[in-house]
């Protein structure tokens, strides 16, 4: 099987900014912090998540827009993102901080079919998620856009979590 991000940039992938590190970026994780984290989720971590957050442990991309087939609350063609949770606990949007899975289940309603994963420019009315409905807590899952303003709509995104990261593109490539 091919390694995650062969032959993509990720040197270049991230947005630099005083924001992205004071709320998403975590520091460097071993092993151990992933066992713990995925103990706590309940689900393993895409070998691409991880190969990702190798690069910078969560963060803002620089392109934060990606394609759907079907309208969503924010465009009629797209979603958009403001960040990517770190792996760890320490940072406002890291996988188990203060904005943790718990957080969106509990406190606003969201299904629990898996990994809330990145936080959209609404504020907490529609999240990006890991979907393990069809393969299961360890299985490969795909992107999936849920939208807390649509009863919690789910529409997909990509068929797993690499695809997604390649399938970003800049607000240029779109009519707003």
């Amino acid at each position: 099987m091919n390694e995650p991000f062969a032959d993509f940039n990720l040197t270049e992938f991230w947005e630099n900014s005083d924001y992205a590190k004071e709320e998403y970026e975590g520091s460097p994780f071993s092993d151990a912090d992933v066992a713990r984290v995925e103990k706590e989720l309940g689900y393993k971590l895409p070998k691409s998540y991880l190969a990702l957050m190798r690069t910078r442990n969560g963060g803002i991309p620089k392109y934060t827009n990606h394609r759907t087939n079907e309208r969503t609350s924010w465009a009629n063609d797209h979603v958009a993102i403001t960040g990517l949770y770190s792996i760890g606990e320490n940072k406002t949007y890291s996988l188990c901080g203060q904005y943790n899975n718990n957080f969106w289940v509990e406190e606003w309603g969201y299904p629990p079919i898996g990994i809330y994963f990145a936080d959209c420019p609404s504020g907490g009315h529609d999240m990006l998620c890991l979907d393990y409905r069809e393969c299961g807590s360890n299985g490969e899952p795909q992107v999936v856009h849920v939208d807390q303003g649509w009863d919690y709509k789910i529409t997909f995104v990509a068929k797993d979590f690499e695809s997604f990261i390649r399938g970003l593109e800049s607000d240029d490539a779109f009519e707003i």
